[in-house]
Formats: structure tokens, sequence, C-alpha cells
């Protein structure tokens, strides 16, 4: 195998995508990888200061992951990061889908999240949107 250098990192098409159906919604979505500094923002998202220390914010983690994560066949996102909330009321198989693939794509393991949080305290109620 060859030795890397600075332009061959840099110039590397290495964020993957999948084209995933979705019946609940009657078409395709593509879903991209996170790039690094995506990935750090969708961690970040998931930490909430509360005077001098952090709180776990586990409210929409799948809907927070698709929304930055689903394009168009144009390569336009389909969501802001402002359609979490909105997006966490469809179905939760749609919505668990593309999170799965999404999650994968991402380099994201199954328990990445749980080691982040870890030690942290839960607080599942913020950003709950009221009835």
């Amino acid at each position: 195998m060859p030795f890397l250098n600075r332009d061959s990192i840099l110039n590397a098409d290495d964020i993957p995508q999948e084209l995933v159906n979705v019946p609940e919604w009657g078409g395709d979505v593509y879903v991209r990888g996170l790039t690094a500094r995506e990935l750090d923002k969708y961690q970040m998202s998931m930490l909430q200061q509360r005077g001098k220390s952090q709180v776990a914010n586990l409210d929409n983690i799948r809907a927070k992951l698709v929304v930055r994560t689903t394009f168009d066949e144009t390569g336009a996102r389909i969501f802001t990061d402002d359609d979490a909330a909105a997006l966490s009321a469809k179905s939760g198989a749609a919505v668990g889908r593309l999170f799965d693939v999404a999650q994968r794509l991402s380099g994201l393991g199954k328990d990445d999240i749980a080691d982040m949080t870890k030690g942290l305290e839960e607080n599942p109620l913020e950003d709950s949107p009221s009835d």
C-alpha cells in the first residue's frame, strides 16, 4: 500500500453516502456520513451547560442526526438543524432506519453516545416541545 501525504488525504473523497428507501414517506433519500467537524457539532448538541457542569441532553438524538445527514438527489440538505423537533413527530421506523444508516456512515458506534455522556446527569425533557 502506498504511503499517504497531505494532498492525498485532503483530496480523498472519503465521505460515504447511501441511497435509502423510506416506504413510509413514499420515496428515497441519500444519507451521507458526517465530516469530522459535523460529527463534533452533533455530539456537542447532546451536551448542555448547566452552571459549572454539563448535562446530557439526549432528546431527539435520532432526529438531530437525520436532519444533518439527509440529502436529495441534487446533493442539497433536505432539512435544517431546526427541523429536528418536527421530524421527531414522524414515523419512528422511518427516522430510525435513517438514523441507523447515518450512524454507520458517520463512524458512530452503538456505544459512542453512551460513552460520551457517561457520568453526566441526563436531562431528557430539555428542548421537548410543550403540548
